[in-house]
């Protein structure tokens, strides 16, 4: 090995100049894959799933106030993508969910966990509006 090889500052993270290999455009990594899956999921199943448990579930306005956070244009992208990941396990059927989540230390959650998670998360995103719209549309819902 070269003496200017062996002093290299790269530290084997980039593509291997040997093999011709050439980084990974944005637009084919996994994470905007995950989240246009995780909205594609939210989008046919948030409102329906809602429909059946808002009368049931304490944290009914909490998701609905996600659901407005995660489509509002002023919330940050990496947040959209927490909050439609949060709303994408809310809506996915309990059969297709792994046992345990992959997340260090939380073994167990269930739809009211993740979604007071990401709420914590997103604190500063969730703004009083998405929770008057939340707020309206349960009620509304309750009417009818």
């Amino acid at each position: 090995m070269s003496e200017e090889a062996k002093h290299s500052p790269d530290l084997g993270f980039g593509p291997d100049p040997g093999l011709g290999l050439k980084p990974l455009p944005a637009s084919a990594a996994l994470v905007p894959y995950a989240v246009r899956v995780n909205a594609s999921l939210v989008r046919r199943g948030f409102w329906p799933k809602i429909r059946r448990v808002a009368a049931r579930v304490p944290f009914a306005e909490d998701a609905v106030a996600l659901w407005f956070c995660a489509l509002d244009k002023e919330t940050p992208a990496s947040t959209k993508a927490l909050l439609l990941a949060a709303l994408a396990w809310f809506v996915l059927p309990k059969p297709f969910r792994p046992r345990r989540l992959p997340i260090p230390g939380l073994l167990v959650a269930d739809e009211a966990a993740v979604i007071a998670a990401a709420l914590a998360l997103a604190r500063r995103a969730v703004q009083p509006r998405h929770r008057e719209q939340a707020r309206t549309v349960l009620a509304r819902m309750a009417r009818s």
